[in-house]
């Protein structure tokens, strides 16, 4: 997947944590404030056969 540069805000690396059948991502902090994510917020991840992985924020419906 080839990426313009251009349309990039924000690239940061993350950790999972895996504790039994707990999985949690911790979303950096730039990423929060340019989504406007708050708590309960949710994510859609769409994963690519590549491995290319989406993140969008899910829209409310109103």
């Amino acid at each position: 997947m080839k990426i313009d540069l251009e349309n990039v805000k924000c690239i940061k690396d993350t950790a999972i944590t895996i504790r039994g059948s707990r999985r949690r991502i911790t979303v950096p902090s730039e990423v929060v404030e340019l989504l406007s994510l708050h708590d309960g917020d949710k994510l859609k991840w769409i994963v690519l056969n590549d491995g290319t992985i989406s993140l969008t924020k899910v829209k409310e419906k109103k």
